[in-house]
């Protein structure tokens, strides 16, 4: 199976090609980028696909990354992958940031409690926990950096950007910070999407708060 990833969610606009089983993607390509992902997500989609054999006749399957993160970078995505999904007849999935930044986690480290935490600005994080055996324990949650941090006891490892924050507020417990860059990394969405099932994960934005952006008083429609 083949799969295009496609990440707009954070901080990168990312994509990339890999086959089901394969230690590394055929073709990636990572922007790292606040704001532009939809004058970006394009040309870069073309470059990433056109050095792979078969193009886009060639994929099986596409993932996106549904959120949290930001409401135009989702918007910008979704709409990407399912534009492409209808266009070469294959399903599209969806994966959530926090479990790409875990997936990472997961695979190098079974005894301690995991959390990913982004920074959602204002003095909250969205947040995530599960087990070391992959039980969860904090679904995806929009929480306050304090609350991230009563959440979570014993050894526990973080990522994510907001895991800084979260550890910076917990004191007598091991913590350790393993990555807070911005993004997960795009072969992990990848990896994500290869084993999840269409039927479960939608292609649906995942906001868990509203928008930053609110209409200005006087200026709303009559």
């Amino acid at each position: 199976m083949r799969i295009l990833a496609i990440d707009t969610a954070l901080g990168a606009c990312a994509a990339c090609v890999m086959e089901a089983e394969a230690q590394e993607p055929l073709a990636q390509e990572t922007l790292v980028m606040e704001r532009g992902h939809a004058e970006a997500l394009l040309p870069l989609l073309d470059r990433l696909v056109s050095n792979v054999a078969g193009g886009f006749a060639s994929l099986d399957r596409v993932a996106v990354t549904v959120g949290p993160g930001s409401y135009t970078g989702l918007r910008v995505g979704i709409a990407a992958a399912r534009a492409i999904g209808l266009a070469a007849r294959v399903p599209v999935v969806g994966v959530t940031t926090l479990s790409a930044l875990l997936a990472a986690l997961v695979a190098d480290d079974n005894r301690r409690l995991l959390a990913a935490a982004i920074d959602a600005k204002h003095g909250q994080v969205y947040f995530q926990a599960i087990s070391p055996g992959g039980q969860s324990i904090v679904a995806p949650s929009l929480v306050r950096v304090r609350d991230a941090a009563r959440l979570m006891g014993g050894t526990a490892s973080l990522v994510g950007s907001g895991a800084p924050a979260v550890a910076a507020e917990i004191a007598g417990i091991d913590i350790a910070v393993h990555d807070s860059k911005p993004f997960p990394d795009i072969a992990w969405v990848a990896r994500l999407g290869l084993v999840a099932d269409p039927a479960h994960a939608l292609p649906k934005p995942l906001y868990l708060r509203g928008p930053d952006a609110r209409p200005q008083a006087g200026l709303a429609r009559r």
